[in-house]
């Protein structure tokens, strides 16, 4: 018997002269002549309808805006959310999940400052049972006192348990730095609001903010684009209303500033959330933006990752991203560091900034950051689920498939020049603003650094 040795993947990787050389990369070709329809109800619901038959399943999702001044808002919205299919006129909630499992579909309803979300999922076969279930929600959503009463509970101690979170301190104490007292910085009720929270106002709520007009809903899947809006049609024209679903008011710019220290005493870790103000999708100069971004610290090979994360080990984990909001979009910069070395991690970030408005993307730079753009989006928007997300997305911006098909040759074009005129208009260490909370020991060394108040 003969013994097969194995090669290492290193052996295999080089030949007698030297390294093999890695094969080029295919060529990245983006969905075309998706076959869809883009429209409006009767009712005033935007539709958007497209095929993709790789499975033979459904995906929806339904953005309603969901915006309101009053200060009980996001404590009504986030218990209708959490109740919303829980029972109906005619289904009690055993009755929605059984019909529901029939098709192997889901439902399920999430809520911010912005928006009321629903997204499910189901056998093509089973769109009509799906929709039932949705229209039946939507028109007849009960919010007995019971269910209303078990999910305030519950939602109760889930907030009182959030709330001690590094992350969520974080992320309150930037909205607040930079949005004052906008309704966008309620993105979790408190509880005891939640607490005080009735059935009748759910039922109230329901009534006044869950309207069509001004609404949009994506289906992706095995369909036939015009018989699927025919079925739309037919199943939600009973949801009417006669006015308009309330858009969030446009929030204001974000203006570089000082950074403020929230002293967490005690803390071992100290949380940085940064911001600067942005482009939408809708912008020219918007896949400059995202290229620049992505060099910075968009991916893991991103300038920022290497120096705090691979080389100096200050953190795990680091990214920076584009948030977009009503009428605009922001700039972040997430990172969580050890609390001893919060001035040195400071230190660096600004280092950064610096270094990619003084020193743009090289061209190898720009090469791996536009393929790994563009085979990102590829790769995001092959599923079912991930196509109908994005265009759930996109059409909040009033945009739809055209620019999702268009986009990636856009990202081909991008050139460094361009690039590395986005790092200097948007990555300018005098553009940002933010937030640090750490424990309050740090706060002196932090503030040697500049521009940084509690």
């Amino acid at each position: 018997m003969s013994i097969t040795s194995h090669r290492s993947a290193e052996e295999i990787g080089r030949t007698e002269v030297g390294p093999r050389p890695l094969p080029p990369l295919g060529e990245q070709r983006a969905a075309t002549g998706l076959s869809h329809v883009d429209t409006t109800l009767t009712n005033g619901l935007r539709v958007i309808v497209v095929k993709q038959s790789a499975v033979p399943m459904v995906e929806l999702r339904l953005r309603i805006p969901f915006a309101d001044t009053d200060l009980m808002h996001a404590a009504k919205a986030e218990v209708l959310a959490s109740t919303f299919f829980s029972g109906t006129a005619k289904r009690d909630r055993v009755a929605i999940d059984t019909d529901l499992a029939l098709v192997g579909g889901e439902l399920d309803a999430s809520v911010d400052p912005e928006r009321l979300s629903i997204g499910g999922n189901a056998l093509a076969s089973g769109l009509d049972t799906l929709l039932d279930v949705l229209s039946d929600a939507l028109t007849s959503a009960s919010y007995v006192d019971e269910e209303v009463g078990r999910e305030k509970s519950r939602l109760v101690e889930r907030i009182a348990m959030a709330m001690s979170q590094p992350s969520v301190i974080a992320r309150r104490a930037l909205q607040k730095h930079r949005y004052g007292d906008h309704p966008a910085t309620r993105e979790m009720p408190e509880a005891e609001d939640v607490a005080k929270v009735t059935a009748d106002e759910v039922r109230a709520l329901h009534r006044d903010f869950v309207l069509p007009r001004g609404s949009v809903l994506v289906l992706v899947g095995d369909v036939e684009p015009d018989s699927a809006v025919a079925t739309l049609e037919s199943a939600l024209g009973g949801w009417q209303a006669d006015g308009t679903a309330t858009e969030l008011p446009e929030l204001p710019v974000v203006p570089g500033g000082d950074l403020l220290f929230v002293p967490r005493t005690g803390a071992v870790q100290s949380q940085f959330r940064l911001s600067a103000q942005a482009i939408t999708r809708t912008d020219a100069r918007y896949p400059a933006l995202q290229l620049a971004n992505l060099a910075f610290g968009g991916f893991f090979s991103s300038r920022l990752v290497e120096n705090i994360r691979e080389d100096k080990g200050y953190t795990y984990h680091a990214r920076s991203y584009l948030e977009f909001t009503p009428g605009g979009a922001t700039l972040l910069i997430d990172t969580d560091t050890a609390s001893e070395v919060t001035a040195n991690a400071l230190l660096e970030v600004r280092y950064e900034l610096a270094r990619i408005v003084l020193s743009p993307p090289s061209d190898t730079e720009v090469d791996t950051v536009r393929q790994y753009a563009i085979g990102q989006l590829l790769t995001a928007t092959a599923s079912q689920s991930g196509l109908a997300s994005q265009l759930i997305g996109l059409a909040s911006q009033g945009l739809g498939v055209e620019w999702l098909v268009s986009y990636p040759g856009r990202l081909q074009e991008v050139t460094a020049e361009e690039i590395a005129a986005a790092a200097r208009d948007f990555f300018a260490p005098v553009n940002w603003t933010g937030v640090i909370v750490g424990d309050s020991a740090q706060f002196e060394n932090v503030r040697l650094l500049g521009d940084v108040k509690q």
